[in-house]
């Protein structure tokens, strides 16, 4: 061990308990000496004190642990440029092994707290560890894989240590830990049903928002540039700023200058580095604007001079930005109809290859995780074709979370005990979906309490592809059912929910609800930039 002054040694003076503990009698005196042949290194001190001839001089194989902060001992890259072998861990966020007490120290409390233990001991926190290692070497969620953008984590050299994000770790350590206080005999209550203490453990985080912690972490990893439609109102500048100040967007507002610096004064934002564009005072972009959405429409409708005029209207200009690369994503819709912002959507950014119909999907934040709802924005009454796609543009989305769709096709009906067009449609589309897409999990027509009850499929359908682990995505066979369902859900059974997501369209566009509040807009532009990112990534 050493401290500022060198190795702490038995014949150095004045050393005071802690530290006499620690204190070798070997005939080493410096850094230089001590990393030799050393197979392990701890540092808790102070950025760039090692370099890259301390490392080559440690045993094989061995493990750095470089914890200052925000300069870590040694940097990543230094360190890997200096040996192929090195086990690497970092307080860093931005590179593999970070190590933090977020991982250890919330639930080691969780633990010794449900069981009111007198003590935390060493026995707790041993525990605590060994539960921290046997995690890390179980497969990861595909939840943990998107938020830190990778496809597949697995244990090794840059995988020892859980993410932070990893939700297994308050069933997995909180347990252990109270389990070592009884043993230890520092717990003053006991758990018998640990099946059941673990299900009260997830239930106390409330709803499940792991996922936007996700995609949050992830829109942070990649900012992107997201033009707000309606920066004229209070709601649209705070989630500017919020999503600026917390590195997940680069916001770009349009709207009238004065207006709009008028609410930035009135309510004391800081919005001073975020561009401002006027439509109307921008005449070299209405000219560009204008002729380009002119050949986009010239045969449906518009002369020059009504195209050149429309660009004027905000979701006009925004969608034009996003079409021309100025910007990858449009938010709008909190003071205007739906169909007001879809409909510029539409005439020039257009639907993506092979799409013919556009749907709406909203994210169900419940206490079983996230749901998918679809179509609950625009299909009015979908036919059997129409249903197949808005399932495949769904699955699309869902698999854009890095999650695997389990759709059910919902209905009055169960597997053909109604005759009645509106059930035979839902069946049909399940029919080819089975047919020409076998490889998707979906199955139906059924009705929605089976969808999520798996024994109640065991016991009457057991064939159901869903049986095993219940439906995670519903496709409504019309907008009353879709629109009615989820705002049910929202109001009366507590979910949050997120969205309308807009499935299909060729680039960004993403529609606000009426009346969104500023946790809900912060939640969509996540949701843009995390889908702008997915687009580049598949060059699309």
């Amino acid at each position: 061990m050493l401290d500022s002054t060198g190795v702490i040694r038995a014949d150095r003076q004045n050393l005071d308990e802690q530290k006499r503990y620690f204190a070798t009698e070997r005939n080493i005196h410096s850094l230089e000496e001590a990393m030799v042949n050393a197979d392990v290194f701890i540092g808790l001190s102070k950025g760039n004190i090692l370099n890259a001839d301390h490392l080559r001089a440690m045993a094989s194989n061995p493990i750095v642990f470089a914890m200052a902060n925000p300069d870590p001992e040694i940097t990543y890259e230094a360190a890997h440029a200096s040996r192929t072998d090195i086990i690497l861990a970092t307080g860093r966020s931005d590179f593999p092994n970070q190590v933090n007490n977020v991982i250890g120290f919330p639930f080691i409390f969780r633990g010794a707290l449900d069981v009111r233990a007198t003590q935390i001991n060493e026995e707790m926190k041993l525990a605590a560890v060994r539960a921290i290692a046997n995690l890390a070497k179980q497969p990861v969620p595909e939840i943990v894989n998107l938020a830190y953008n990778k496809t597949n984590i697995l244990f090794g050299r840059d995988y020892i240590i859980p993410k932070p994000l990893d939700p297994r770790l308050i069933t997995t350590v909180a347990p252990a830990v109270a389990k070592a206080a009884m043993d230890s005999g520092v717990a003053r209550l006991k758990i018998t049903n640990w099946e059941a203490y673990e299900e009260e453990l997830s239930k106390r985080l409330g709803l499940d928002n792991k996922l936007i912690r996700v995609i949050t972490n992830k829109a942070k990893q990649n900012p992107q540039r997201i033009v707000f439609a309606e920066a004229d109102t209070y709601k649209i500048l705070k989630s500017a700023q919020i999503v600026r100040d917390e590195g997940i967007a680069k916001p770009i507002l349009l709207g009238n200058k004065e207006k709009i610096m008028r609410l930035i004064e009135e309510h004391n934002l800081d919005l001073g580095d975020i561009p401002i564009i006027d439509p109307r005072a921008e005449s070299s972009s209405l000219d560009s604007f204008g002729e380009l959405f002119f050949r986009k429409r010239a045969r449906n409708g518009f002369n020059y001079h009504e195209a050149r005029k429309i660009m004027r209207e905000r979701n006009y200009y925004g969608a034009m930005m996003v079409e021309t690369g100025q910007a990858d994503a449009l938010i709008s819709g909190l003071t205007r109809k739906y169909a007001d912002i879809l409909r510029p959507a539409i005439y020039i950014i257009g639907t993506q290859e092979e799409v013919t119909h556009v749907a709406g999907m909203y994210i169900m934040i419940t206490k079983r995780g996230p749901i998918f709802f679809a179509d609950t924005t625009i299909n009015v009454n979908p036919t059997t074709e129409e249903l197949v796609e808005i399932a495949l543009l769904t699955a699309k989305a869902v698999q854009q979370f890095n999650m695997k769709p389990r759709i059910a096709m919902v209905s009055f009906s169960n597997f053909g005990s109604s005759k009645d067009p509106q059930a035979k449609k839902v069946k049909d589309a399940v029919k080819i979906l089975h047919d020409k897409f076998p490889g998707l999990v979906v199955d139906g027509e059924m009705q929605a309490n089976f969808a999520f009850n798996t024994q109640m499929l065991k016991d009457n359908f057991p064939f159901s592809e869903l049986a095993k682990e219940g439906a995670n995505t519903l496709i409504f066979p019309n907008l009353d059912s879709g629109n009615i369902a989820y705002k049910l859900i929202q109001e009366m059974g507590g979910a949050e929910a997120i969205g309308p997501v807009l499935l299909g369209m060729k680039k960004p566009v993403h529609i606000l609800q009426l009346g969104s509040s500023v946790r809900e807009i912060v939640n969509m532009v996540t949701i843009a930039v995390v889908d702008a990112q997915a687009r580049k990534n598949a060059n699309i």
